[in-house]
């Protein structure tokens, strides 16, 4: 099964101040901030929603192709990934802009001041998906994750006219939406993606019911946070899966990316739903204990144990072989 993964592809330069934000504030010249903060610590790492799905999926082998858009500056990060199993030659590379980028300072409080570099995520609404389905040799499922908004709709209505399956997965860019990109963007999709508060958010912009929405598409997953997923079809009773359990908690960044490419590994290998959530909930909890959304190992034997603890012999024997 070909899965292609659209969304961002980005790094995050993070950094460390000792001191307190407030205290370098002054109340009455707030009108014209002029400050500069000496920090300890600098970390950079790699990130955006499609370029973590698709790490997350190439290490447990499911070779995704990666589309999105990066700079000249993109190519250590290339190396890593293909390192890992993920197809990046549909990647569209810049000629003009840097590889988007966040920015962020944290204080002692963790209060955080940030920014955000768009850069050549803008240029991914010029990325074909026949171009990619024909180097390929065809397009199974395409995810549609967070990305430059026109992108995001180009690639829906070219699954559409094409007939690609797609799964719609709005994550990040949902607050910037406005109903009528919504209900553009979901209804047909084979899979619709969100978290609990993210699902709240749809049925409030779009105006449509849960049942309604349920109606326009194939199957609706939502992540719990700690209770797991839940995963919903019409005529269908729904699928609950928990969570596996923690051995420590680091960092929450990219455990919903994290799951979305255990569900998509169980989608190609044909297991069932429940297997392949259960495989999402799994990885996802390799990335809740590990600071960083790409800087996790899955050692075979080691996930193996641990999702045999958490959901059973039969579970881990439907799983086992495909993980090799």
């Amino acid at each position: 099964m070909r899965i292609a993964v659209t969304g961002s592809i980005a790094t995050d330069h993070l950094m460390t101040f000792p001191g307190r934000f407030a205290d370098q504030l002054v109340a009455d010249q707030l009108h014209t901030v002029s400050l500069s903060f000496l920090v300890d610590n600098l970390d950079v790492r790699r990130g955006g929603v499609g370029a973590n799905i698709a790490f997350g999926m190439g290490q447990l082998g499911t070779k995704p192709i990666l589309v999105g858009a990066a700079g000249s500056d993109f190519a250590e990060y290339r190396d890593w990934l293909d390192r890992h199993g993920v197809d990046t030659d549909s990647v569209r590379i810049s000629e003009t802009l840097h590889t988007a980028r966040f920015v962020c300072t944290t204080d002692s409080d963790h209060n955080q001041i940030g920014s955000f570099y768009t850069g050549a995520m803008s240029e991914a609404r010029q990325i074909e998906l026949k171009t990619v389905a024909d180097r390929v040799g065809g397009l199974d499922l395409v995810l549609i994750g967070a990305d430059d908004p026109e992108a995001m709709l180009r690639h829906t209505e070219e699954c559409r006219t094409r007939s690609i399956p797609f799964a719609a997965d709005f994550s990040q860019q949902i607050a910037r939406m406005d109903g009528d990109n919504i209900r553009i963007l979901l209804e047909g999709s084979a899979y619709l993606f969100s978290n609990e508060y993210e699902k709240g958010l749809i049925e409030s912009k779009t105006g449509w019911s849960d049942e309604e929405i349920l109606a326009k598409v194939g199957h609706r997953v939502t992540t719990l946070g700690s209770r797991g997923v839940r995963i919903e079809k019409v005529g269908m009773d729904p699928i609950e899966v928990g969570c596996a359990e923690e051995e420590r908690k680091a960092d929450p960044t990219g455990v919903g990316d994290a799951f979305r490419a255990g569900f998509l590994s169980g989608l190609a290998w044909g297991v069932s739903l429940e297997r392949a959530a259960q495989v999402g909930c799994m990885l996802a909890t390799l990335v809740i204990e590990t600071v960083g959304t790409q800087e996790y190992q899955l050692r075979r034997v080691h996930f193996m144990d641990r999702f045999t603890k958490a959901y059973g012999h039969d579970a881990a024997g439907e799983v086992r072989g495909h993980l090799g």
